[in-house]
């Protein structure tokens, strides 16, 4: 291959910069060729690919053709080896990504990215996308050490874990038993193999939690209803309900009570029949403390938690949801549930299984913080003029940023306390009509 790549050279010039050797270099999936790029005898440029006819089979037909083809005898160990090692990594990221569209992003995003290459203390030399950083090389090592790498010496300098590989350098990772991933680390990474581990963490990690917060909702529901958590989990009454509500066990039935998906009175009513329900209820805390206590939460947050009693309700700050959008709940451990409006960013890029249904109760909700933002021809009173139109709508003012954006023009910033989304949009119209204003917004973060 490379006395012909003499040849392709010896008679046409060469692209500078367009030569690649996955001779020497295989890329992971086991595909070896000699790529060049020359300048043609009409001046055209001419790509150029040189392999051997066992290389041309992988290429054409994947690397299973390497079995299909391979000669008797020919010790192919070496080779071998590192065809399985491609083969198990697609295994691995089948079990892990259950989602079919981004395992074959996965597979694409390892097969046609460009590379670089670089060396373990050792002399040994992987390879890596462009992009990859340091916590790629961490987890190409083993698992363990990319889930406790807080950086690396590369070249004999400490570099952060954010650190972009270059062809050449010599890494050498750093870990601590205390350090764990977290889903920032998926913004710097770029290999697949580190994407699917990282998320396996993830995933475990939230399973864990939610088992924890499952665990001491029902434990405190069965208590108040004078029920013995540990002798329902000894005597398999728990797993007997577990299997009634279609959960594959104990703990699967404490992670959906921890998500949401399964609600404590679904679990009562498999254990003690409804009018001896109520009673317990009655007797444990009283009729009349119980509808003081529900009563005045939820008109505290002006927001019902579906299928959940005496939950705390919190309002994301991102999205600061209004009475009359859209809204769905997302439990948080130790935070009880968040309010998201139902368009947030943050809860769509959330676990599906950790939402649960909210809804507004009537009438009008507890006025919260809302962000406004007035791009507007700036002028003499302006401000005077749209403060006047805030405060005509019963509206009033926590906070005012002014910036002015050049041409004559300028950005007001105003966080009102509104109530409703009807009570919003009226104050954004009475706003809009104030001359000299251009654009009206409200501001999410």
């Amino acid at each position: 291959c490379y006395e012909a790549l003499g040849s392709v050279h010896a008679n046409w010039k060469p692209v500078p910069g367009r030569f690649k050797d996955y001779i020497a270099l295989p890329k992971a999936n086991g595909y070896q060729s000699l790529h060049t790029t020359v300048i043609g005898p009409y001046g055209e440029r001419i790509e150029i690919q040189i392999r051997t006819g066992e290389m041309h089979r992988v290429a054409e037909y994947g690397v299973a053709a390497h079995w299909r083809y391979k000669q008797p005898g020919k010790d192919g160990a070496v080779d071998d080896s590192q065809r399985f090692a491609w083969l198990r990594q697609l295994l691995e990221w089948q079990q892990q990504l259950q989602d079919p569209q981004e395992f074959l992003r996965s597979v694409k995003e390892d097969l046609f990215t460009d590379e670089v290459f670089v060396f373990t203390p050792k002399g040994d030399l992987l390879n890596f996308p462009v992009g990859a950083t340091v916590i790629d090389f961490a987890y190409r090592i083993h698992s363990e050490v990319g889930h406790h790498c807080t950086g690396a010496r590369v070249n004999g300098k400490i570099v952060p874990l954010r650190y972009q590989l270059q062809s050449g350098d010599t890494v050498e990772i750093i870990t601590t038993a205390s350090q764990t991933p977290s889903k920032d680390w998926l913004k710097l990474v770029k290999s697949s193999r580190a994407k699917a581990r990282i998320r396996a963490y993830i995933k475990a990690q939230q399973s864990a939690r939610s088992i924890a917060v499952g665990r001491e909702i029902l434990e405190r529901d069965l208590s108040r209803h004078q029920l013995d958590p540990a002798r329902l989990r000894k005597d398999g009454t728990l797993e007997r309900v577990a299997k009634e509500l279609s959960q594959r066990d104990e703990e699967t039935l404490l992670a959906g009570i921890g998500y949401g998906k399964v609600t404590t009175q679904s679990v009562l009513a498999r254990i003690l029949p409804p009018e001896e329900i109520e009673r317990r209820r009655e007797k444990g805390e009283g009729r009349l403390q119980r509808l003081l206590r529900l009563v005045g939460r939820q008109a505290k947050s002006g927001v019902q938690v579906s299928g959940v009693e005496d939950m705390l309700v919190r309002f994301g700050k991102c999205c600061s949801p209004l009475p009359g959008e859209r809204i769905t709940g997302f439990i948080t451990r130790g935070r009880g549930v968040t309010v998201h409006a139902l368009e947030c960013p943050k809860v769509l890029e959330s676990e599906p299984e950790r939402r649960i249904d909210v809804h507004w109760m009537n009438g009008q909700g507890t006025p919260r913080p809302v962000k406004v933002e007035v791009t507007c021809v700036d002028r003499p009173g302006l401000l005077a003029a749209m403060s006047k139109a805030i405060s005509s709508a019963g509206i009033n003012i926590t906070r005012a940023q002014v910036h002015t954006l050049g041409d004559r023009k300028a950005q007001n910033t105003f966080e009102l306390m509104v109530g409703s989304l009807d009570e919003l949009n009226r104050v954004m119209r009475s706003l809009g009509r104030v001359r000299g204003v251009m654009k009206v917004a409200r501001v999410r973060t």
